[in-house]
C-alpha cells in the first residue's frame, strides 16, 4: 500500500511515534545535563566562602514552593494521604532528597564534579545490593561483572584524585558515596509508593520535607547572619534550584512517559561525560588519561549491569 493510499489513522500513527521516541530522548538528555549540572554550580558557589548547610538552605529555599505546586497540582482529585502514607513520605523525604543532597553538597567541597558524578553513577549497583541486604534478591554473574568493570573505574579516578588532594579527597568520596546509599534507600522503598500515590505526587511531596529539614537545619546550626551572603550565591542557588533541580525531574519524568524508564535510564549515561566536560570548561579541572580511563570503565560497566537487569 503506497504513503497515499494508506488510511489516515495509519499514516498519523507512523508520524507520532518517531517523533515522540525523538522528543523523549531529547527531554532524557536535557535532564540528565540538567541534572548534572547541579554539581557545577555547587564548586562555582564555594569559591564565595560558603559552606554546605548554607548552600543548600538557599537551593531548597528556592526549590520549595515549586515541589509544593508539583505535589498540589498531582494531588487534585485524590484521596487524602493516610497515616501511614505521611510516615513514608516524611521517610522517604529525609532519605531521598534531604540526607542525600547534604551529604552530596558536604562532599563536593572536597573531591571534583567528575569524581562525585562517577560515584553517584554507581546509584544502580547500590540499589541492588540493598534489595540482596532486605529482599534476597538474586544477583546474576553480569551484574558482578558489571559492578566490577565500574568500581574499578572509579577507584581509578579516586586514587589519582587521592594522591592530589590528599586525606581530604577520601572524606569527600566518602560523604558523596553515602548519599548515593541514601539515595538508592529511597529508590528500593519508594516502589511501593509510587504505585500507590503517583510519582509526580511522591516526588512533590518527598522533595518538599526535604526542603523544610534543610531550611530547619540551617535555623538550627547556624546564625541567621549567615544568611548574609554574597549575590552571586544566591542567583547560582536560584539557577540550582529551577534549571538543575526541578526542570531535570519534569524533563526525566516526561522521558519516561514517552520512551520508558529503561531507554530514558541509558540516556542518562551521558551525565557524567557532559560534569566532566563542564568540569573542565567551567571550573578548569583538570582532565587526564586517568579521568578518561575511570570514566570510560564506570561507563561500561553500568551498561553490561543494565543489560544483566534485563
Amino acid at each position: 500500500m503506497s504513503e497515499s493510499n494508506r488510511p489516515p489513522a495509519q499514516s498519523d500513527k507512523a508520524q507520532v511515534a518517531p517523533k515522540s521516541i525523538a522528543t523523549g530522548l531529547l527531554l532524557a538528555s536535557f535532564g540528565a545535563i540538567a541534572f548534572s549540572g547541579k554539581a557545577i554550580i555547587v564548586k562555582l558557589a564555594y569559591r564565595y566562602g560558603v559552606d554546605a548547610v548554607t548552600l543548600i538552605m538557599f537551593r531548597m529555599l528556592f526549590a520549595l514552593p515549586i515541589f509544593a505546586l508539583m505535589a498540589w497540582w498531582a494531588s487534585r482529585g485524590k484521596p487524602p494521604l493516610t497515616r501511614k502514607d505521611w510516615l513514608g513520605v516524611v521517610w522517604l523525604g529525609f532519605t531521598g532528597y534531604y540526607l542525600a543532597s547534604f551529604l552530596d553538597f558536604a562532599g563536593l567541597a572536597y573531591i571534583s564534579a567528575s569524581l562525585e558524578r562517577l560515584i553517584l553513577y554507581l546509584n544502580p549497583t547500590l540499589v541492588l545490593l540493598l534489595g540482596l541486604v532486605f529482599y534476597r534478591r538474586r544477583i546474576a554473574p553480569l551484574h558482578l561483572i558489571g559492578m566490577g568493570i565500574s568500581y574499578a573505574g572509579v577507584a581509578l579516578v579516586f586514587g589519582h584524585e587521592i594522591k592530589l588532594q590528599g586525606s581530604e579527597a577520601a572524606w569527600g568520596a566518602l560523604l558523596v558515596f553515602f548519599s548515593a546509599i541514601s539515595y538508592a534507600l529511597y529508590l528500593v522503598y519508594s516502589g511501593e509508593m509510587v504505585k500507590r500515590l503517583g510519582s509526580m505526587r511522591l516526588v512533590g511531596l518527598a522533595t518538599s520535607v526535604a526542603c523544610l529539614c534543610c531550611l530547619l537545619q540551617f535555623v538550627l546550626l547556624r546564625p541567621m547572619s549567615a544568611a548574609v551572603v554574597a549575590p552571586e550565591v544566591i542567583w547560582l542557588s536560584l539557577l540550582n534550584a529551577t534549571l538543575c533541580t526541578a526542570v531535570p525531574v519534569l524533563m526525566v519524568m516526561m522521558a519516561i512517559e514517552r520512551i520508558g524508564a529503561s531507554l530514558a535510564a541509558q540516556t542518562g549515561m551521558i551525565g557524567p561525560l557532559s560534569t566532566i566536560l563542564m568540569g573542565v570548561v567551567i571550573l578548569g579541572e583538570p582532565f587526564t588519561a586517568w579521568v578518561a580511563a575511570g570514566t570510560v570503565l564506570v561507563i561500561a560497566g553500568i551498561f553490561v549491569f543494565t543489560r544483566a537487569a534485563r
